[in-house]
């Protein structure tokens, strides 16, 4: 590894331990925000990018392989966003709490990689076989103890077969019909097999929930019950979305947390994350987010 690397792995690592007392500055509109995602896009991409060594020792996230992967209009080096750094410092912070956790949308693994580097109990699902052959091979090569148990499937309100669309132009984007209006490009359709999210719900500790618009449809399949021993961070897709979900638990004990308010409790819908670009939400049963 150059001095140069050396260097930005120092950085990305002192950012990664950072970011729990820096909380506060967690919202997207915030200025440290900006600045802390500029120090990171440039420590991944001299660390992951094209043409680069593609590893790195993070510290409390162990040593990662990750190769540079695309997916059309995004690459692997995306999956290393701040809100991703965000998410894995809140696994750090809470590796006594939870235990079993679902990773729901892993993608080609990055989430349950580090999830299992800290030492939890990881089951992942990822529908596109494209990237679940790209998730089998990384989480190989990276979790030779530990290892996630991997499913390709998807995940809705029942069991069974549903249609999956594949964005060619973003596979990051790839999702169950009818979960997003009007998909744009070449898509590619086909059938997946879904596993019942409440039964999931019920398994675990934790829940990890990147299913590209399909949020709403699972979560409001739930009720106060589901949730009264698992906790989970979840990106909104869409304003339509939030405003469902936001619904749904109002008035329930179940609460919301917004990193758009800085992982305040949500009280009015527009508190509310709209989108992945406002960050995520934490749903649980507890008064406050545990960081």
């Amino acid at each position: 590894m150059t001095e140069r690397n050396e260097h930005q792995e120092k950085i990305l690592s002192s950012l990664l331990h950072s970011l729990v007392p820096l909380k506060e500055f967690h919202r997207p509109d915030c200025e440290i925000y900006s600045f802390l995602e500029l120090v990171s896009k440039t420590a991944v991409s001299s660390l992951f990018g094209e043409g680069t060594a593609q590893n790195a020792n993070l510290e409390y996230l162990g040593k990662i392989s990750f190769p540079y992967f695309s997916m059309g209009a995004i690459n692997s080096t995306h999956l290393f966003g701040l809100d991703e750094l965000i998410i894995f410092s809140f696994y750090w912070s809470n590796r006594h709490r939870y235990r079993k956790v679902a990773d729901l949308g892993a993608n080609i693994g990055l989430h349950s990689i580090v999830l299992s580097h800290i030492g939890y109990q990881v089951t992942a699902y990822e529908p596109d076989p494209i990237h679940f052959s790209q998730l089998q091979s990384n989480v190989k090569s990276n979790c030779t103890e530990n290892t996630p148990v991997l499913i390709n499937k998807a995940v809705s309100t029942r069991s069974g077969k549903l249609e999956f669309v594949r964005v060619v132009g973003n596979t990051t984007g790839s999702h169950l019909a009818g979960s997003k209006d009007n998909p744009y490009g070449e898509l590619n359709k086909f059938i997946v097999e879904v596993d019942s999210f409440n039964s999931i719900c019920d398994a675990f500790d934790f829940l990890k929930i990147d299913v590209e618009g399909h949020e709403a449809d699972i979560l409001l399949s739930t009720t106060e019950e589901n949730w009264q021993n698992t906790d989970s961070i979840v990106e909104i897709g869409n304003p339509s979305n939030a405003q469902k979900v936001f619904e749904h638990f109002n008035g329930t004990s179940i609460n919301l947390f917004s990193q758009k308010i800085g992982w305040n409790q949500v009280s009015c819908m527009d508190e509310m994350p709209l989108s992945y670009k406002d960050g995520s939400l934490f749903i649980s049963v507890k008064d406050n987010m545990p960081w």
